[in-house]
């Protein structure tokens, strides 16, 4: 996991919906803020959800919340997802 994740606790406002960015199989993972979408970057291959829950705790963990707290509205087998706060 990365160790040097941007402080994204100003998007930690329940029922805030984020959009990201996936990249799977990245050679490490990561956080890339800025514009409308995060870019995330995740060392997981994109097979069974594998990708998309190594990118829920990767945002959980830089938002400062629990990965069960996010859920998937959008993007189950895409690369562009919508996550939002419950």
């Amino acid at each position: 996991m990365a160790k040097d994740l941007p402080d994204l606790t100003h998007l930690a406002q329940p029922g805030a919906e984020i959009a990201v960015r996936v990249t799977p199989n990245a050679r490490r993972a990561g956080i890339e803020p800025g514009g409308p979408v995060l870019r995330i970057a995740v060392t997981e291959i994109a097979e069974d959800g594998r990708a998309t829950a190594a990118a829920q705790a990767l945002l959980a963990r830089a938002m400062g919340v629990a990965k069960t707290r996010l859920s998937l509205l959008r993007g189950t087998k895409a690369r562009d997802k919508l996550f939002r706060l419950d």
